[in-house]
């Protein structure tokens, strides 16, 4: 659900005192709709998430880590330069309003106390935050709105700040329920179509009911009245009996609510949690992390994927090419039957009739000749189309061969992209590329940097085993040939691409467990990841081995054993 006014109220309860009092240390700006703030009090340090992104606006304390862009933007560098220092003397909500508003009190280069607000609004589409003096004059904000014509509202520095306008039409201008008298929101309802659904008639009659809510009370009306329903949801909203409830779905974070929801059954599960700071940070960090690697990876994975299309039309041309020297043996003969039946050929002649001494019986033959040829010359093109064909079948077996390797080095280059969890990933994969000549260099000035490459993915097994899984082509070989020791077991996943896996044996034969839930990892860090079932194989160390010119991550393997797993982090 969205971060509705009710649920923002719930979570303004939490989190506001412990912000009354505290100092902003730090002001960061990851990504372009993403602040964070580094606060300390005398309760400690904490950090404070804010996102003004579509489908994802909401403010809470978080334990996630980002990483900073190597540039701040121009808003981050504006906020460093009024924030840092400040003292958050309030924190509150506009009534049923989405969004919250920070009374600071900043000090400039000089040690002068001055009053400023930051606005944070989470209105969907229109989410922005907005930094505004003491006296109301806007300083900038994270997105500003011009005066075009279809501008929801005017934000741009040197204006005034007013809050986000009520609708305009009649219709649109309807009170939250907690506004109303139970006789009111009876009244309301009584002029509702009885026809349309519950739900329906409460997104009618009602603002501040998101989707999921509506649905909710819906669902607790089917046996009883609807109107009764809304009371008593309005009494606990009044009561300030809020519940921080994650809805989860197969293990998979689906919405949350600030009730308690009975509306999906079986279908889902209502789990509790401490409180809305961990409920947010819970159910987004996830779906953030997983866009923020998207749109990083997207113009890598679109590069790779053109040149993975276009390796498979090369391919394909190249086998019809292949196919079409085939019938080179004919060309062989025709030239040793013209040069057999010289003496029949008459020079200027369009056709040669003769016997085929290659055939059965020897039947007569007829050879079209080209005119304008000697008969020797028509014999002598034979012979040079039979080798120019024998040529193009030998080098054309080399190309295929090196094109198949290029293919299938691209799709694991593309598996191993829609599982990066990181930018350094990507970076590392995008290097790799260029290091197998695959992608070009761009042409810079001075030292390319560094960056220390990120090692692999480590996790302990019940029975208490290291199992180590590759994020790269590269890394796959590393972690193989280099890092594993002989007696060390290695897994992957059966005929499709996917990360190489380590258990660290020490010498030792792991347990059936171990070796189970390290074929799972294999399994899930492949692409038989959304399957039901995999085939994993898994052998020694020892057993693996690199092909000669192989691209990173070929290997071949012998003496393997076949494990069927579901695809999971256990």
């Amino acid at each position: 659900m969205p971060l509705d006014a009710v649920c923002l109220s719930a979570l303004m309860d939490e989190i506001a005192p412990e912000l009354e009092g505290a100092h902003i240390d730090k002001v960061q700006q990851p990504a372009k709709d993403l602040l964070l703030l580094s606060l300390y009090s005398r309760r400690g340090s904490r950090r404070l998430l804010i996102s003004a992104g579509v489908g994802m606006a909401r403010l809470h304390f978080t334990s996630e880590r980002f990483e900073n862009p190597e540039q701040p933007p121009m808003f981050c560098m504006l906020l460093r330069k009024h924030l840092v220092g400040a003292r958050i003397d309030r924190l509150w909500q506009p009534e049923n309003e989405r969004m919250a508003v920070f009374e600071l009190t900043c000090r400039d280069e000089l040690g002068v106390e001055s009053k400023k607000r930051l606005a944070v609004e989470l209105m969907g589409r229109s989410s922005n935050i907005v930094l505004v003096d003491g006296e109301g004059v806007i300083i900038d904000c994270l997105r500003r709105a011009d005066f075009g014509e279809e501008a929801y509202r005017r934000l741009l520095p040197g204006m005034l700040y007013r809050l986000p306008p009520r609708p305009a039409k009649p219709n649109q201008s309807r009170p939250t329920p907690p506004e109303l008298t139970s006789a009111g929101r009876r009244a309301r309802l009584a002029d509702t179509d009885r026809d349309k659904p519950a739900d329906k008639r409460l997104a009618e009659a009602f603002s501040g009911l998101s989707p999921l809510i509506a649905r909710e009370l819906a669902h607790r009306a089917e046996r009883g009245d609807l109107a009764m329903a809304l009371d008593a949801w309005c009494d606990s909203v009044k009561a300030r009996e809020f519940t921080p409830c994650l809805l989860t779905e197969n293990g998979q974070a689906r919405d949350f609510s600030f009730m308690h929801i009975t509306q999906y059954g079986e279908a889902m599960r209502c789990e509790p949690r401490g409180g809305f700071s961990e409920l947010l940070d819970e159910f987004y960090s996830a779906r953030e992390r997983a866009e923020r690697i998207r749109r990083v990876s997207h113009e890598l994975t679109k590069t790779v994927r053109t040149l993975r299309d276009r390796q498979s039309r090369k391919l394909a041309q190249q086998r019809a090419e292949l196919e079409k020297t085939a019938d080179r043996e004919a060309l062989r003969r025709r030239g040793d039957l013209i040069t057999a039946n010289l003496w029949r050929a008459e020079k200027g002649a369009r056709a040669l009739l003769c016997e085929d001494y290659y055939a059965e019986g020897c039947p007569t033959v007829e050879i079209k000749l080209d005119p304008l040829k000697t008969p020797q010359q028509n014999a002598a093109a034979a012979y040079k189309e039979y080798k120019k064909a024998a040529a193009a079948e030998q080098h054309l077996t080399k190309l295929i061969a090196e094109g198949e390797a290029l293919l299938d080095y691209l799709e694991g280059t593309l598996d191993a992209l829609s599982r990066a969890e990181s930018e350094k990933e990507t970076a590392q994969i995008r290097r790799e590329l260029m290091e197998a000549n695959v992608l070009r260099r761009p042409k810079q000035g001075g030292k390319e940097r560094k960056v220390k490459p990120l090692g692999p993915i480590r996790k302990v097994s019940s029975g208490g085993y290291e199992i180590l899984i590759g994020r790269s082509n590269t890394q796959n070989d590393e972690l193989t040939f280099k890092t594993a020791r002989r007696t060390d077991v290695w897994l992957h996943v059966q005929k499709l691409h996917g990360s190489h896996v380590i258990i660290r044996a020490e010498d030792t034969r792991p347990d059936d467990g171990t070796l189970r839930q390290a074929a799972e990892l294999a399994a899930y860090y492949s692409q038989a990841r959304e399957s039901g079932k995999a085939a994993v194989d898994f052998t020694l160390v020892k057993n693996v081995k690199k092909p000669s010119g192989a691209k990173p991550g070929k290997v071949i393997f012998t003496h393997n054993r076949t494990v069927y797993v579901n695809p999971q982090l256990p």
